[in-house]
């Protein structure tokens, strides 16, 4: 009696091999420079928001030419909203969770968004998020400090040191006094 050989695609190795490969495509080919995906999410307005002057708009001032001259001040109007990139809004969310999850200083949570091991977007992006980013510094520094106080064990002199050292939270010297005066006796 003759052993029948199973096809390859019926073997189990063969299945294993499918999904390590499809998942080795998907986390790196999917996976393109995030930076220059949404250079172009608001060219439907096609005005910058530094072409715009408060007092007038020059039709030369649109670089689109299907945009009339009657429909510039609408424009204009939203072109704050509609020149925010994706780039920007995705930075500011990374902030906002830097801020609220790991209570980071204004000058760490950027160094972070820009970091070639962090989220690595562009200078204009992570300072656009610094510049919309809600947050509270002083609540920042002091929730750091009571981590420091209560799982490190710190002295408030160490606690401080740490919050304003640029190796360690980069907080202001007056977020520090902040935190190092409300922790907890």
């Amino acid at each position: 009696m003759e052993k029948s050989k199973k096809p390859f695609f019926k073997k189990g190795w063969f299945w294993v091999l499918v999904v390590v490969v499809l998942i080795f495509i998907a986390g790196y080919g999917g996976s393109s420079n995030t930076n220059t995906s949404s250079k172009t999410y608001s060219n439907s307005s096609s005005v910058s928001s530094s072409s715009v002057s408060s007092s007038s708009v020059s039709s030369s001032s649109v670089s689109s030419s299907s945009v009339s001259s009657s429909s510039v001040s609408s424009v204009a109007s939203s072109s704050q909203q509609d020149a925010t990139t994706l780039n920007q809004k995705n930075a500011l969310r990374s902030a906002e969770t830097y801020s609220k999850m790991m209570h980071m200083s204004k000058s760490a949570i950027y160094d972070q968004l820009t970091a070639e091991a962090g989220d690595k977007f562009a200078p204009e992006d992570a300072q656009y998020a610094i510049d919309n980013l809600q947050a509270d510094y002083n609540t920042n520094a002091l929730e750091s400090a009571k981590t420091y106080q209560k799982i490190m064990a710190m002295s408030s002199d160490a606690i401080y040191d740490q919050l304003i050292s640029q190796a360690g939270d980069k907080f202001t010297p007056e977020e520090a006094q902040y935190a190092v005066d409300n922790l907890p006796k």
